[in-house]
C-alpha cells in the first residue's frame, strides 16, 4: 500500500501517466470513491457471512489472488495512451482497493486463532510493527537500487538501475507494482501454511451472506440503547475517513505541488514510515497519562492543524502569506533543499505520528466504552464504521479539486471530515464518567 497507493505509483500516475496533477488527483480520488462505496455496501456483510461459514482461508486465498493480479496489471500503466488504457487502470486501482479491504476483513477475523488471548494484543501490535518495518526495508531497497543510481556518489549505489530497468520507460516507478504483488504473495504463504483456521460449518456462502445482513442490522439497532457508543462510532467514522484520505493524497499533493519525483517520494515515504512507528508509542503513552478520550481529541486536533499547515505550503509560498523565491536553496542537501519542502516535511512527520497515535488510542477508547458482554458486537460495528463511509474522503477531494481546479482545494477539503469528527468527539463521555 505504501509503495503503490501513497508514495510512488499514485504520484507517478497523477503526474506522468495522466500528466496533469489537478486532473490526476480528481481521477484517482474518483477511483478510490468508487472502491469505498463498494466496500461500504459489502465488507461488513462479508465479515458477518464468514463468521457463519467458519473457515476463512479459501475466501482469503481468492481475494489475495485478485489483489495480486490487479496490482500486477498496473505495471502496464504508461503515459500518452500507451499500454493500459486509463479506464482499465482505474478499474485495476478500484479492484485492488476493494480486494485489499476484503483481505483485511478476513485475516483480522483469524487473529483470535493465531495466538492465546493473553498475548493477543502483543501479536496484533507486533504484526503492525513488522508491517511498518517491512515497508521501510522495501522503500529503501527501491531507493538505492532503482531510484538513486547515477545520482549519488556513494560506493554502495550502482551506476544504473538494477535488473536492466529503463528510466526512459519509467520502469523504476512502474516496477513497484511487481514488487508489491510479489511481496504480498511471498509473505501470505506462511499464514496459509501455519496459521490455524476455523472448522467449516457447512453453510453455503449465499445463505451465510443473507443471514449475515440480518446479524449486522440487529447489532446496529442495539446501538439505540447505547448513545455514547453510537456517538463515538459516528465521530470515529468521520475522522478515520479524514486520516485515510490524508494518507492517500498527501503524496499526490506533494508530488504535484512541490514537483517531487521518484527519489523524493521514496525518501518522503521512508522518513514518514519511521516516524509513524513512534506514533504508536506516543498514543499508548498519552492513553495512560491523560486517558484515551483526551488522547484522541489531542491527536485529531494535531492532525487537523498539520493538514492546514501542509496545505499552506507551495513552491513559492509558506503558511499561505509568506512568499518564497522558487527554488531558493536553504541548506546543502541532495533532497528537500527549499524552505517550503522542509516545512511540508516537518508537518508531514508530525501528522504521521498523530495519525498512528489516533489509530491506537481510538481502539483503546472503543474497548473502554464497550458495554460488558457486547465487546464482540461493538468491535464489529467499529469495523463497520471504518468502512461505511470510506468513499466520503475521496468524494470530497474529487469534487473540490474539480470544482476549483486546484490540488490545494481538494487536499484541504479533508479538513471538513476532521472538524466534524473532532466536534462530535467532544460530546462523547469519557469511560470513567460513563462507568460512574
Amino acid at each position: 500500500m505504501l509503495l503503490g497507493t501513497i508514495y510512488v505509483f499514485a504520484p507517478y500516475v497523477s503526474n506522468v501517466v495522466i500528466g496533469d496533477p489537478i486532473l490526476g488527483q480528481t481521477l484517482i480520488s474518483g477511483w478510490h470513491k468508487t472502491a469505498g462505496i463498494i466496500i461500504a455496501l459489502t465488507a461488513p456483510f462479508l465479515g458477518a457471512a464468514t463468521d457463519r461459514m467458519g473457515r476463512r482461508k479459501p475466501l482469503l486465498a481468492l481475494f489475495v489472488a485478485v489483489l495480486a493480479l490487479s496490482i500486477v496489471v498496473q505495471w502496464w500503466a504508461l503515459p500518452g495512451g500507451q499500454g493500459l488504457p486509463l479506464w482499465a487502470l482505474g478499474l485495476a486501482v478500484t479492484v485492488s482497493g476493494i480486494a485489499f479491504v476484503y483481505t483485511e476483513v478476513l485475516h483480522n477475523a483469524m487473529l483470535s486463532r493465531a495466538a492465546p488471548p493473553r498475548v493477543l494484543s502483543y501479536v496484533s501490535g507486533l504484526g503492525l510493527s513488522l508491517g511498518n518495518a517491512g515497508s521501510v526495508l522495501l522503500l529503501v531497497f527501491v531507493l538505492v537500487t532503482m531510484a538513486l543510481p547515477g545520482q549519488m556518489d556513494w560506493p554502495f549505489i550502482p551506476d544504473a538501475p538494477m535488473f536492466g530497468l529503463d528510466p526512459a520507460a519509467f520502469e523504476p516507478s512502474r516496477v513497484v507494482t511487481l514488487l508489491c504483488a510479489g511481496w504480498l504473495i511471498v509473505f501470505a504463504i506462511p499464514m496459509f501454511l501455519y496459521t490455524p483456521d476455523l472448522v467449516t460449518t457447512g453453510e453455503r456462502f449465499g445463505d451465510a451472506m443473507k443471514h449475515g445482513v440480518g446479524n449486522v442490522w440487529r447489532t446496529i439497532r442495539k446501538l439505540g440503547d447505547y448513545r455514547n457508543v453510537a456517538l463515538f462510532l459516528i465521530a470515529r467514522m468521520l475522522y478515520a475517513d479524514g486520516k485515510t484520505a490524508i494518507l492517500i493524497f498527501s503524496g499526490i499533493y506533494a508530488a504535484g505541488t512541490m514537483g517531487w519525483g521518484l527519489v523524493e517520494m521514496l525518501a518522503y515515504g521512508i522518513i514518514l514510515t519511521i516516524f509513524a512507528v513512534c506514533g504508536g508509542f506516543i498514543g499508548g503513552w498519552l492513553d495512560s497519562v491523560i486517558g484515551p478520550k483526551r488522547a484522541v481529541v489531542i491527536e485529531i486536533g494535531v492532525t487537523l492543524v498539520c493538514l492546514i499547515a501542509m496545505v499552506s505550503m507551495s513552491a513559492t509560498s509558506m503558511l499561505f502569506f509568506f512568499p518564497v523565491e522558487a527554488g531558493a536553496v536553504v541548506w546543502d542537501s541532495p533532497l528537500f533543499r527549499t524552505a517550503p519542502e522542509l516545512g511540508y516535511m516537518a508537518f508531514a512527520i508530525i501528522i504521521a505520528m498523530s495519525i498512528t497515535a489516533a489509530y491506537a488510542s481510538s481502539r483503546t477508547l472503543m474497548a473502554r466504552l464497550a458495554p460488558k458482554g457486547m465487546e464482540g458486537e461493538v468491535f464489529g460495528l467499529y469495523a463497520l464504521a471504518g468502512s461505511a463511509t470510506a468513499w466520503l474522503g475521496p468524494l470530497l477531494v474529487e469534487n473540490f479539486t474539480a470544482t476549483y481546479e486546484s490540488q490545494r482545494a481538494g487536499f484541504a477539503s479533508i479538513a471538513i471530515l476532521l472538524i466534524l469528527g473532532f466536534a462530535l468527539l467532544l460530546f462523547v463521555k469519557p469511560p470513567e464518567k460513563q462507568a460512574a
